[in-house]
């Protein structure tokens, strides 16, 4: 993409005293896209989204809106005036104002005409023009999140963040609130970082993912770049289960239990092969691996076996019986040095 990025982040870095919460953060969200920073809980995430939205100084590196410079170290340009909008994970409504008063609030400075109509937009827009004279407290979670998101978009903002939005929500709730509120909100065109802890939820709704552990950003991509081809085993495992082998790497070929592969580009010593659970196969002629354990889930059998002193789990369609034997698909295993 060749356009000006809505949101651009260069070797942002945030301190408390000797602790760095963030650590030389960069990445890019372009106009229109909805990416997600998923990691851990406590790895830095909110205190992004919280220089991001001029919450938080920086103290180091910049942050720049639609390509306005908007924090550097002793330079800080106001929340309000930076075109963002926030939405925290306890959604913030005004408990005094009801749907209709919470999401006109920050549009005192329009004619009451213009502000009525931006408010009825919102109120349609988002479904909930029904609850227009309701009280937050007589909202369902699912509510509240639509009347705060409806209020962070009244001004407009060229970006929105939200901050681990769905995670008061459960089950089916969840799901359904997510689905229609992400697609309302690309229907509007609307530029979102979401910020999460859950992968499932992060490869379910990202255009962009941007993968965050100990204060640093490890990966960005598309969910299938980030889940199919991690930069590291510490990235991978932020998207679900990968079975880590120890490797030998000698003359462009590692060799580990499942045998040996070209492993073009690394170098020689000690490397790691790096597998999802469905790049293994049972049965053939692979590598033998001796069962420990063996469970029903329902829709097949989760299955641990030893390979060579490394537990690995998969799962099978039927249970297996002392011994099996695994084989892998070259083209899905990934590689990570030492």
């Amino acid at each position: 993409m060749d356009s000006e990025p809505i949101l651009a982040l260069e070797g942002v870095t945030r301190r408390y005293g000797p602790a760095v919460a963030v650590d030389r953060a960069s990445l890019t969200l372009h106009a229109g896209r909805i990416a997600c920073l998923l990691g851990p809980s406590g790895c830095g995430k909110s205190t992004l989204l919280r220089m991001i939205a001029g919450l938080e100084p920086v103290d180091g590196g910049e942050v720049r809106i639609a390509g306005q410079s908007v924090s550097t170290p002793g330079t800080m340009i106001a929340p309000e005036r930076r075109g963002v909008g926030l939405v925290f994970q306890d959604n913030a409504l005004f408990p005094h104002l009801d749907v209709t008063g919470n999401i006109g609030f920050g549009l005192s400075a329009l004619p009451a005409a213009e502000r009525a109509q931006r408010v009825d937009r919102l109120l349609e827009q988002f479904h909930i023009a029904h609850l227009a004279r309701s009280f937050p407290h007589m909202l369902s979670g699912g509510e509240q999140q639509r009347v705060a998101i409806a209020r962070a978009l009244a001004r407009e903002p060229a970006l929105l963040l939200l901050d681990e939005p769905f995670s008061g929500l459960d089950g089916h709730l969840r799901e359904t609130v997510r689905a229609s509120l992400l697609g309302d909100l690309r229907a509007a065109g609307g530029s979102v970082l979401v910020v999460t802890h859950d992968p499932d939820e992060a490869m379910g709704i990202a255009d962009d993912l941007v993968l965050m552990a100990a204060g640093q950003i490890l990966q960005t991509g598309t969910p299938a770049d980030c889940y199919r081809r991690p930069v590291s085993s510490a990235a991978a495992r932020l998207l679900g289960e990968m079975i880590l082998l120890p490797g030998e790497v000698r003359a462009g070929t590692i060799t580990s239990a499942l045998g040996a592969m070209p492993a073009p580009g690394l170098p020689d010593g000690f490397a790691q092969l790096g597998l999802r659970p469905e790049a293994l196969r049972a049965g053939g002629a692979g590598a033998a691996a001796s069962l420990l354990e063996q469970r029903f889930v329902g829709n097949g059998w989760r299955v641990t076996v030893d390979l060579a002193g490394t537990p690995v789990t998969l799962r099978l369609p039927d249970p297996v019986d002392g011994e099996v034997r695994l084989g892998f698909d070259p083209a899905a295993a990934c590689l990570f040095s030492a």
